[in-house]
């Protein structure tokens, strides 16, 4: 600390700083570290991303030429005009300071005005936040819109006691806003179910932004917003295939039915599978293996046996041999169309022919046929329908495995958990 106080004061007495013009035709030659500095700046100004910098700027240029002793005079200027709050908030985003990279006037003010309207805790009006969303013309603009977004959900949590998000119809503006400037790294974040900003994801926000991608051709846009559905389980709509398969290629048309049967089977939603199923394989899309598995395995699950049939007559036109997944989906279709024979002639098959490393897989998936299929299939059916099919399946299931061992497979399993309580309440 003394040191740094015996230089500042050198340096304060030197002829430079005392403005003595007859020295300056010449520099002093800095030694050791503060001369790598000088040599490192001459000529090249500091970026002006905090106070910090800048004072470090002004003193390193102290004994320089006076062509670099007008920079110090610029940053100073440059840091009165710019307030603390967004230049806190540039240096934040933003590792390089340009003088292309800041937000306009209009947005910049409004930021202003909010953000002391909720220092002087005062929730700013609407109007405001409004303008401030149809101002944005650049990212730098969706920069200071998400800070305030941030500032005023955290006061209306902390201040109101508000726990709600904001409006749907206002997070869709943001969306916009953020896809007419570009600024689609921020679009996705308004798609997150989990956010700082307050914001209330919708699919109608998600189908703004897959338009957007469209219109511009950017698959790769549209991969990551697939990828963010998925991940904050938003709930897909029909119109979200459409936009998907009128305009990319068939290739990556597939990959993302992959992603859209994914979703469809955590949520549960078979019916909105079926639809993108219709819609995929009437415009001609040539779906993957992993596509088939997941579409006839929650056929399987909802009890549709003439849906495994029809989805595997689509599956034989363009994958040879089966899976697992869609082998026993196979054999519950039989189950469930009363043909226990058939059955254990499709399980015997499968073993067959599937690699050495996955028959041990086999014993697995007919345990869960017997001890957790059947209660699946049973509550998804109508309740005067239950009982009958729970007898058939109690009855069937046990006559398939007598007919498998006949066959000469012998595989051990538990019959007993096909009659736990557990189905008998489902």
């Amino acid at each position: 600390m003394q040191a740094a106080a015996a230089r500042a004061r050198r340096l304060l007495a030197s002829p430079a700083a005392s403005g003595i013009p007859g020295l300056l035709s010449g520099p002093r030659r800095a030694s050791g570290a503060e001369g790598v500095l000088l040599h490192s700046l001459d000529g090249v100004p500091c970026s002006p991303s905090s106070p910090h910098h800048a004072r470090g700027f002004s003193s390193c240029f102290a004994s320089q030429s006076p062509r670099n002793l007008v920079l110090p005079t610029m940053a100073s200027q440059w840091l009165s005009e710019k307030s603390v709050p967004y230049h806190m908030a540039t240096s934040h985003f933003s590792t390089e300071a340009s003088d292309l990279d800041h937000p306009t006037e209009a947005v910049e003010e409004m930021y202003q005005k909010m953000l002391k309207s909720v220092e002087a805790e005062t929730m700013p009006p609407n109007a405001w936040l409004w303008s401030m969303i149809s101002s944005c013309t650049d990212k730098e603009d969706i920069k200071l819109l998400f800070q305030i977004l941030q500032r005023l959900r955290v006061f209306r949590l902390s201040n109101l006691r508000i726990n709600a998000n904001f409006n749907d119809h206002l997070c869709r503006k943001v969306t916009e806003a953020c896809a007419r400037v570009g600024a689609f790294d921020y679009g996705l974040k308004a798609l997150w179910k989990h956010n700082v900003y307050g914001i209330t994801p919708t699919i109608g926000s998600a189908h703004y932004l897959l338009h957007h991608a469209k219109e511009q051709n950017d698959t790769k846009l549209m991969g990551s917003i697939m990828q963010v559905l998925s991940r904050n389980s938003l709930p897909l709509q029909p119109g979200t295939a459409d936009i998907v398969f009128r305009h990319i290629s068939c290739s990556l048309i597939s990959w993302f039915y992959i992603v859209l049967c994914s979703i469809c089977y955590d949520a549960d939603r078979w019916d909105l599978l079926s639809a993108y199923a219709e819609r995929f394989v009437k415009a001609g899309v040539k779906l993957h293996r992993t596509s088939f598995d997941i579409w006839m395995e929650f056929a399987a699950k909802v009890g549709d046996s003439q849906s495994i049939w029809n989805i595997n007559s689509l599956r034989g036109r363009s994958v040879k041999h089966y899976t697992l997944a869609s082998g026993f989906a196979c054999v519950k279709g039989s189950v469930l169309d009363r043909k226990p024979e058939n059955a254990a002639a499709m399980i015997k098959l499968l073993y067959k022919h599937l690699p050495d490393q996955k028959k041990p897989f086999v014993k697995d998936e007919l345990e869960k046929l017997i001890a957790e299929w059947p209660i699946e299939v049973i509550k998804r059916q109508k309740k005067d329908n239950r009982k009958a099919m729970e007898e058939a399946l109690i009855k069937d299931i046990p006559t398939m495995i007598n007919c498998l061992t006949k066959s000469g497979l012998d595989i051990p399993v538990d019959l007993d958990k096909l009659t736990t309580p557990q189905l008998q309440a489902a």
